[in-house]
């Protein structure tokens, strides 16, 4: 069943898995403990997705709140992303391995096969009762040297994690934004064997 407040804001042209749908990115947490089962289910669901060659190379390095690599974590937000992150249960940093590990050579889809990785966590999350939103606001760089990610891995996102707070917890400017969003129609993103031909049947 399609979330009631998802449904508010998003239509399906076609039926599909009510979980999809209702997977989206609050920034409203409220503070609270996540436990290793719920946090390594996720990881499971990752574990799962498909990738070129079964290369797998998505890896993750998180942390939880209270924890003592917490704060490595948190200082690694740009400060707009601090002040929502701050009540979150985890911050994870999603890397991939950019070269195969069976014969060194590059793999044109390591990020590709890592956000299939990142997609199954987050439609895990929706199933948990959880919420989940990927960002790109904190320093690469020093992720890298903080986290001592090897240079064969890029550095990819930042994940924040935990159960969904009330919208009236975040400043008037995020409140506005703290809403499903919609998305483009199948018409313009679905074409029938050239590009720009749109599909017979939208």
């Amino acid at each position: 069943m399609i979330d009631p407040e998802v449904q508010k804001t998003r239509s399906m042209t076609f039926e599909i898995n009510p979980v999809i749908v209702s997977r989206w990115s609050p920034r409203s947490f409220v503070p609270s403990e996540i436990s290793d089962k719920e946090l390594f289910s996720l990881f499971e669901s990752a574990r799962w997705a498909p990738s070129s060659s079964n290369s797998q190379p998505w890896r993750f390095i998180y942390a939880k709140r209270d924890s003592p690599n917490w704060n490595d974590f948190f200082n690694l937000l740009i400060d707009f992303n601090k002040q929502w992150c701050a009540d979150a249960s985890a911050l994870v940093v999603i890397i991939s391995r950019k070269n195969f590990e069976n014969n060194g050579q590059p793999s044109l889809t390591h990020q590709f096969d890592t956000g299939a990785s990142w997609e199954n966590l987050a439609i895990q999350a929706v199933s948990q009762g959880l919420v989940t939103h990927a960002m790109a606001g904190f320093d690469y760089a020093k992720a890298r040297t903080t986290l001592g990610v090897p240079d064969d891995f890029e550095v990819m996102a930042m994940i924040a994690i935990g159960k969904r707070g009330p919208k009236d917890k975040l400043s008037p400017e995020l409140q506005a934004r703290e809403t499903p969003n919609t998305r483009k129609p199948l018409s313009e993103i679905v074409m029938d064997g050239k590009f720009g031909n749109k599909a017979k049947s939208l």
